[in-house]
């Protein structure tokens, strides 16, 4: 399927790029981008947003913090996935330890650590043409054939209401025309990159039906080795189509209906290894709970045949024995129908969406078949139906109100196995007992957290006045979630030869690393109420100043896991109160754009995932607790400048200032030493330490200019330039703001430099990701035994891309 999809994509794409007597249709003139204010002299015809209040809307006329990346912007840098794209929002941040354990903050809240938890949902809400994905690593698929992506900054709990109290990613893609377009694009780069992309569009019965193919394939060849089996590491392919059909049996009504499929495969994840301590900070050698010394290279010294590996992670050469995939597959469809009144709109949207999830783990990040299999799979699928109705044209009062229903459940089956090495490994001796405790003991795990949701909402626009307009908004939620958990022993060696003292020895070791967990069901129920009220005055036609107080609340979790003691199966809602001051303005007739907004946010039961290690087995585990209080504020601009039709500037900065304001009972960072003169810790204080996964400053910087070359065939052929530069100062990776998890400041420049036609029948350029070849982490974690991994950012790498439309 594979080759047959490559060989398609590649007919087409040749195709598109010799077609020198295809008719000249206009094309989008893809120098004037407008990602976040409208280019010089366009008339007033500012960039056009649907997402913030679910109407049409000019971005500088509404009381909301958003950033607009336009697909002008992606071609421009090539970007295609979540992680390329926040380089151009500083106030937006993606993990992604793999697709998974992906998450997304903004503002610095959201969810700050990379680990997920099938119980805990995310606080930024993802969204692709109207329909809500329940998990974030549906998004991690490839993302083509875009209009637009609006990141909503700030609680947007009224209008979109599920899991959005720290903000919104709100993608559309581009529909179905009636005159025929297409667009095709060929890249190929280093490290063996390639990508293949295609859109296609045409009316089927003129002003009635259309339809829109789009697809798309990708993959590398990795960015890491794995010297212990030979081969490379973090490659990927993906695949992706996206059909749709257009009917308008009217020009009052328009139906729309959407089919999707994509397909990734992966040999990842392999950590790499940065660092080895063998100390507590206080100078004392790390030691297990029973005092005994116990470190890496204690350890390894266990294996006189082992030879340590490189501790440089930026050499990209790692160690993994154990088979180890992230495969996933995602698809869906959905309806949207939009009936237009005259003085109203009704849209209604339903769909139905499955994502598939296949990992497999190397557990112990070395050669040594210790923990050979660590991994969580997911079957999740969801169903959501969305009924609103919102006003027309300009009034005195102009509204929207409308329902929402959502049902969510997720699947997942663990597994946790041990090799050969792991009874000298984790216990120190190797012999019949310990052999038979640990040499081919596995336990897998059964988890199901399902999800009803059932919310009504209405927001209003008072134009108090000409000049001033109150905003104000309800939305109210009830949630019912339910869980089940259990664990058992799937596989594990025969102890019925062992005396009765012995069997239990043996039985004892293998429940302080993996415990059977009976079946065990909870439930939670939540009822709120979410609001806001803003005040916006245009100062003048072209400055708008605004005041926004929010209140949100995001929903219970459920912890289905092996839980530690103390930690309770359900986790209380979130309680966000924020408030919001903006500025939004043009000046220079238009060829200035700056919008400014500062924030305060203050969130009570913060819902986090936590990864710590039980210092008796020095096994990891993942659950989900509150953190009584947190705080976001900060300041964010984003600046253009569109010095002429050739030449234009952009900027965008943030200082976002995150902390932790009550959190007494955190987990302890591994090099702090348990043992005290006064007794043993068991958790740590953090109250006003920053929270993880924030960094405090962050801004990107960007310029492109064009200029005409000359006249080929009777077509205009320019020259264009992009570059941009985004940095991100220093922020921690770790649920324990661990010092070994602590990642420098660092900074990135892309550029592309190219020729094209005016009508854009041909467009071929170079480019550069990570020009400067800029070493730079993208998460870090340590253990309890000295041992430091991490997952490195992509090395410089260069390419060029052909791309036609006519």
């Amino acid at each position: 399927m594979k080759t047959a999809f490559q060989g398609a994509a590649s007919a087409i794409a040749l195709f598109a790029a010799t077609s020198a007597f295809a008719q000249e249709a206009p094309g989008p003139d893809a120098s004037a981008d407008q990602s976040i204010a409208p280019g010089a002299g366009d008339g007033g015809d500012g960039i056009i947003v649907t997402g913030s209040r679910r109407r049409d809307e000019n971005v500088q006329d509404i009381p909301v913090a958003v950033a607009v990346v336009s697909a002008a912007a992606l071609e421009r840098r090539g970007d295609f996935t979540l992680g390329q794209i926040q380089q151009q929002v500083p106030s937006l941040q993606v993990f992604s330890f793999n697709p998974r354990n992906t998450n997304i903050n903004i503002r610095g809240l959201g969810s700050n650590v990379a680990l997920t938890n099938d119980g805990l949902e995310n606080g930024v809400g993802f969204y692709i043409d109207n329909v809500y994905y329940g998990r974030v690593g549906l998004s991690q698929f490839d993302l083509v054939d875009l209009e637009s992506i609006e990141i909503l900054r700030g609680p947007q709990g009224t209008l979109f209401g599920k899991n959005t109290t720290s903000g919104v990613i709100n993608i559309t893609s581009r529909k179905p025309v009636f005159d025929p377009e297409f667009s095709g694009e060929v890249n190929v780069g280093s490290y063996g990159f390639y990508q293949l992309r295609a859109s296609a569009s045409a009316g089927i019965v003129p002003d009635r039906l259309a339809v829109r193919i789009s697809g798309a394939i990708s993959g590398n060849n990795g960015f890491t080795y794995n010297k212990t089996q030979g081969i490379r590491s973090q490659d990927y392919y993906n695949a992706s189509i996206r059909g749709q059909l257009l009917f308008t049996p009217n020009s009052d009504l328009s139906i729309r209906v959407i089919g999707d499929y994509s397909r990734q495969t992966q040999h990842s994840v392999m950590n790499l290894l940065v660092a080895n301590y063998a100390n507590y900070a206080d100078g004392t050698v790390l030691h297990n709970a029973r005092g005994v010394a116990d470190n890496y290279d204690i350890r390894v010294a266990r294996f006189p045949g082992y030879v340590k590996p490189d501790f440089n992670a930026f050499n990209r050469v790692g160690e993994a024995d154990s088979h180890y995939q992230a495969n996933m597959a995602g698809y869906g469809i959905s309806g949207q129908v939009d009936w237009d009144f005259g003085g109203a709109a009704l849209t209604s949207i339903t769909a139905y969406r499955w994502w598939d999830w296949d990992p497999a783990n190397d557990g112990d990040a070395t050669s040594l078949p210790a923990v050979v299999k660590a991994q969580q799979a997911n079957r999740q699928r969801q169903f959501s139906q969305e009924v609103r109705l919102a006003s027309k044209g300009s009034r005195t009062i102009d509204y929207v109100v409308g329902a929402y229903y959502f049902w969510q459940t997720v699947r997942g089956y663990g597994a946790t196995g041990y090799g050969a090495a792991a009874p000298l490994w984790f216990l120190g001796a190797s012999n019949p007992v310990t052999n038979a405790a640990l040499n081919g003991f596995e336990v897998n795990s059964y988890s199901e957290p399902t999800t009803k949701t059932i919310a009504a909402f209405g927001q209003t626009d008072w134009q108090i006045s000409p000049t001033l307009t109150l905003t104000t908004g309800l939305r109210f939620t009830h949630e019912d979630k339910t869980g089940t958990f259990q664990q058992w022993v799937a596989n594990a060696p025969d102890i019925s030869a062992f005396p009765a003292a012995t069997q239990a020895t043996i039985l004892g070791i293998r429940s302080n690393f993996n415990k059977v967990v009976p079946l065990y069901e909870t439930r939670l129920k939540n009822d709120n109420l979410s609001g806001l009220v803003s005040l916006g005055w245009k100062v003048t036609p072209d400055v708008l100043v605004y005041g926004t107080y929010s209140r949100g609340n995001k929903s219970g979790g459920l912890n289905l896991t092996q839980l530690p003691a103390g930690i309770t199966a359900d986790v209380r809602p979130e309680k966000i109160d924020a408030f919001e001051v903006g500025l939004k303005s043009q000046f220079l007739d238009r060829h200035v754009t700056f919008n400014a907004a500062g924030f305060w946010t203050e969130i009570r039961d913060y819902q986090t995932a936590i990864t710590d290690t039980d210092r008796d087995s020095g096994v990891s585990r993942q659950y989900i607790a509150n953190i009584p209080k947190v705080r976001s504020r900060g300041v964010e601009g984003d600046l253009n400048i569109a010095a002429s039709d050739r030449l234009s500037f952009n900027a965008s900065a943030s200082y976002t200032d995150a902390k932790y304001i009550t959190y007494s009972n955190a987990p302890l960072a591994p090099e702090v030493n348990p043992v005290t003169p006064t007794g043993r810790l068991v958790a740590a204080d953090l109250s006003g330490q920053r929270l993880p996964g924030v960094p405090k400053f962050a801004y990107t910087l960007g310029v492109d200019a064009n200029a005409p070359l000359a006249t080929l065939g009777g077509r205009e052929v320019s020259g264009y330039l992009h570059a941009d530069w985004a940095y991100r100062s220093h922020f921690n990776t770790s649920s324990s703001n661990s010092v070994w998890a602590e990642i420098p400041g660092y900074g990135l420049l892309n550029a592309r430099v190219g020729l094209r036609t005016g009508d854009g029948l041909w467009d071929v350029s170079v480019w550069s990701r990570n020009l400067l070849n800029k070493d730079y982490y993208l998460s870090l974690s340590a253990g309890t035994i000295g041992l430091v991994t991490g997952q490195v950012g992509e090395p410089r790498t260069i390419g060029a891309t052909l791309r036609t439309r006519f």
